[in-house]
């Protein structure tokens, strides 16, 4: 037992778990144009929108590597703590976000959580109303390379806990 800054015991912690595979030091090219990707689809994006699109993705996915980041980077640029947890029950807590970003959480859903359909079309024109075809071609570029990252996080089970934000700007 380990006592915290309280005074009180706690258990100590799970230990962590060693990534399956390092895949980016096998697939170093795969990984250098994901990182080209993934900067080319932020591009035009608003940084906080893309922030939450990012860390919303991974919740779903549950990518723990990527919550990490994105949570990470998410408080580094301004965004706020209150925000940022209330994104997993966010169309309870719409008032927390604007149109857009309402807007980008639906869409962001929809594009992750294919085994639920298509992405319906009400989903889509809510976007398409506040984004305009630019912005919108590039948000959906940036969800789905966010989807891309969550599955090689979660398929090589890289491990949480070792980010600073900067680390792969």
């Amino acid at each position: 037992m380990t006592n915290n800054e309280n005074g009180t015991e706690n258990a100590p912690y799970m230990h962590e778990h060693t990534p399956r595979l390092d895949w980016h030091q096998h697939a170093p090219e795969v990984f250098k144009a994901m990182i080209r990707l993934d900067a080319a689809a932020r591009a035009g994006v608003d940084p906080k929108i893309a922030e939450l699109v990012k860390v919303r993705a991974s919740q779903l996915n549950r990518c723990a590597l990527c919550l990490d980041m994105h949570t990470k980077d998410a408080l580094a640029a301004g965004e706020s703590v209150e925000r940022i947890i209330q994104l997993s029950a966010w169309e309870e807590s719409k008032h927390f976000y604007t149109e857009k970003e309402v807007a980008a959480l639906e869409l962001t859903e929809a594009i992750t959580v294919l085994t639920d359909g298509f992405v319906p079309d009400e989903v889509y024109e809510k976007a398409a109303k506040v984004f305009d075809e630019k912005e919108l071609a590039q948000l959906i570029a940036a969800i789905t390379v966010i989807n891309a990252w969550n599955r090689f996080g979660v398929s090589t089970r890289q491990s949480p806990g070792h980010y600073t934000p900067g680390d792969f700007k």
